[in-house]
């Protein structure tokens, strides 16, 4: 095996393990049924009524993925940035 493919090799192991790690430190939140998937950990106002699960969490069948990109939370139908 050459240099340069052990090189290549080593590169999509570490590519694969980044991805890997970045995957296991999202956590779903949840209010009610509705869930999505945060990268960070936010302080949610207590009349959010948010619940954040830890990583190996499993949804049952009800829950509704409704995924979302900004700081915030679902009420109802509207997602509430804060």
């Amino acid at each position: 095996m050459t240099k340069l493919n052990r090189l290549a090799i080593g590169a999509v192991l570490a590519l694969g393990a980044a991805s890997i790690a970045t995957a296991a430190s999202a956590r779903v939140v949840c209010v009610g049924d509705d869930c999505w998937h945060a990268k960070e950990t936010y302080d949610y106002p207590a009349s959010s009524r948010v619940v954040i699960h830890e990583d190996g969490w499993t949804a049952g069948p009800h829950v509704r993925w409704r995924e979302h990109e900004s700081r915030g939370y679902w009420r109802g139908d509207r997602w509430e940035d804060f």
